[in-house]
């Protein structure tokens, strides 16, 4: 018995679905005695060369193709963006259709809602594709780890920035340069300020989240730096003091309020994490019973993708022959308010520009004693034009103390500028 699939969109990620449905459909028949089978597919041009050869599958330019066509029972979307995704995941669901879809910012933005239509049409919504690639991260945390009280999420949510942050740190070049590299290589879009702003990392931590903490969470609940700023120095320095740079998220419950956030954070040499290179992702999640456990793998990329996108598929096929319909991301939410904790500590990276003249250090080193932020390492350089570069790394201080110290030293007399703060993560875990 077939089962039909209907492909919304099929770019890089369609074409990839399009054939490891069919090297898997007769495996996926053998254990559940329904072979999928990809029947139409919507585009914007069907004569566009999309490095696969079509077969029986159908393509068409008329949406109704897909959402209308009674023996289509699954829609998969690989559109992409909010619209018309949006609307025709809805329509498909109105109709009863299951939908899989690797769509983070949809479901980042409008899961709730999604999820609810969903729910009053009795279909399943599958989204493992839209956070990490090819990891498994939505399906554990939905069902192998229900058993746990999930407390930290932790991890390099986010391919492009990663490759960027890791080629800055191999071949000692700036920021610029490893984002050409980056967009040549085809890890970044030509427009990659969703990636390097930290925006796209922030979507996926959303859903993680939601899921993970059993609660909703909205985008504006996540605090959010991009690696704009990191240049090639701080990267330096940080090698020097036996550290990398990478963009981390961080969810944690602290007791029913969570703190959520994506910024760039010197990761110990020693930490797994920094070992995570290339355009390759990794989280870390910490549950009461299970303890630490770390995910690791390609976030991105045609396949990796896909793999993603048609294991959700074979989810849905199963589900469908038990009769089980998945349509929401793990049950009954709770309410779990999302804070800003003044006392969460950290150590913190200072990188100043001061001029180069006795007694400028002494007071610097004043403020931070006033400040109760006790230095762990000091580096001094001398720059060009009469300035010295300093570089302090304090013990633990709480995030507000940070924040307050990295205004106030932009009035300390003989003070440049502030280059650069960054909290610095703990080599224990």
């Amino acid at each position: 018995m077939d089962l039909h699939i209907g492909l919304l969109g099929c770019g890089t990620v369609g074409a990839g679905v399009v054939s490891l449905v069919r090297r898997r459909a007769g495996k996926v028949a053998d254990m559940t005695g329904s072979r999928p089978v990809v029947k139409s597919i919507l585009v914007r041009d069907v004569s566009k060369d999309r490095g696969v050869v079509f077969e029986h599958e159908r393509l068409t330019q008329e949406p109704r193709d897909v959402l209308e066509d009674e023996d289509i029972q699954v829609v998969v979307e690989t559109i992409g963006g909010i619209e018309p995704a949006k609307t025709y995941i809805l329509q498909a669901l109105s109709r009863g259709k299951h939908v899989v879809t690797a769509n983070k910012d949809l479901i980042a933005l409008h899961g709730p809602e999604i999820l609810r239509v969903a729910a009053e049409n009795h279909a399943s919504v599958l989204f493992e594709a839209a956070v990490g690639g090819a990891i498994p991260l939505v399906g554990p945390l939905k069902e192998n780890l229900t058993a746990n009280e999930v407390t930290d999420l932790k991890g390099i949510i986010n391919g492009t920035t990663n490759f960027i942050l890791s080629e800055m740190t191999t071949r000692h070049i700036d920021f610029e340069e490893a984002l050409d590299m980056a967009q040549s290589l085809g890890y970044a879009e030509a427009d990659s300020s969703s990636d390097v702003d930290g925006l796209d990392a922030a979507r996926k931590l959303v859903i993680l989240s939601s899921i993970a903490f059993h609660t909703q969470v909205h985008l504006s609940d996540v605090k959010v730096v991009g690696i704009r700023h990191i240049t090639a120095t701080d990267v330096r320095y940080a090698d020097e003091l036996g550290y990398v740079i990478k963009l981390l998220a961080v969810g944690r419950d602290h007791g029913g309020e969570l703190t959520l956030s994506v910024r760039p954070t010197l990761i110990p040499k020693v930490h797994p994490l920094a070992h995570v290179s290339d355009a390759y992702n990794a989280l870390y999640v910490r549950g009461d019973a299970a303890g630490d456990l770390m995910f690791f793998g390609r976030g991105a990329g045609r396949m990796p993708t896909a793999s993603a996108v048609v294991g959700d598929v074979i989810s849905l096929v199963r589900n469908l022959k038990l009769g089980y319909v998945v349509s929401s991301p793990n049950g009954t939410m709770s309410y779990k308010p999302v804070v800003e904790r003044e006392d969460e500590r950290y150590k913190y990276y200072f990188r100043l520009i001061a001029h180069d003249q006795p007694g400028v250090f002494a007071a610097i080193a004043q403020f931070f004693g006033e400040a109760n932020a006790s230095m762990e390492t000091v580096l001094q350089k001398r720059v060009h034009g009469g300035c010295a570069e300093i570089v302090i790394v304090t013990h633990e201080i709480p995030s507000a103390s940070a924040r307050q110290m990295q205004l106030q030293l932009q009035d300390i007399l003989h003070i440049h500028s502030v280059e650069c703060v960054m909290p610095v993560e703990s080599a224990a875990e």
